[in-house]
């Protein structure tokens, strides 16, 4: 079997770290190897297209990059590499992250962006998690233990509810 592919968590300021943070975490619950780095669409497009175009032969299997405003640093990743890009809209003041949601999700054919929620950062890393399951059978069944586990709380909370509502 070949060695883990590893996903990079991208952001365009270190005071998204917040808001990303949740992806990191998730990513390694399912003991998925993580590196972070802050790039610029703008401020580092350099950086942010050499990153991108080696990404690949750098051991990443999937890109995560979040973004506000123009939200812009997506889809420069994603035109300089065929990896997944999985792109979190960040939530601004000033349109509450509509700007970014609308930004990231609108590529040009050819240069997909897959995006989660604003601020959805443990559903970008859940999603970059099922992208690698593909090839790792002990990393889907990670995944679909998390789902199950999912499922028994809900199926929980439903039990209390209905006790709760005999009562009245």
């Amino acid at each position: 079997m070949s060695e883990q592919k590893k996903v990079a968590v991208i952001m365009g300021s270190d005071s998204d770290f917040p808001v990303v943070s949740a992806a990191v975490k998730k990513l390694k619950s399912f003991g998925i190897p993580v590196e972070t780095h802050v790039m610029s669409a703008h401020r580092t497009p350099q950086a942010a297209a050499a990153f991108a175009a080696s990404a690949e032969d750098n051991g990443f299997g999937v890109i995560i990059a979040a973004a506000g405003m123009a939200a812009h640093l997506a889809g420069v990743l994603a035109a300089y590499t065929t990896l997944p890009v999985i792109g979190i809209p960040l939530k601004s003041a000033a349109l509450e992250g509509i700007d970014a949601l609308l930004a990231t999700v609108q590529m040009p054919s050819g240069i997909p962006v897959a995006t989660v929620a604003v601020g959805g950062a443990e559903n970008a890393a859940v999603l970059a998690a099922e992208i690698l399951a593909l090839g790792d059978p002990d990393l889907s069944a990670r995944l679909k233990d998390m789902k199950k586990q999912m499922a028994e709380k809900v199926a929980a909370k439903d039990r209390a509810v209905q006790e709760e509502a005999a009562k009245l």
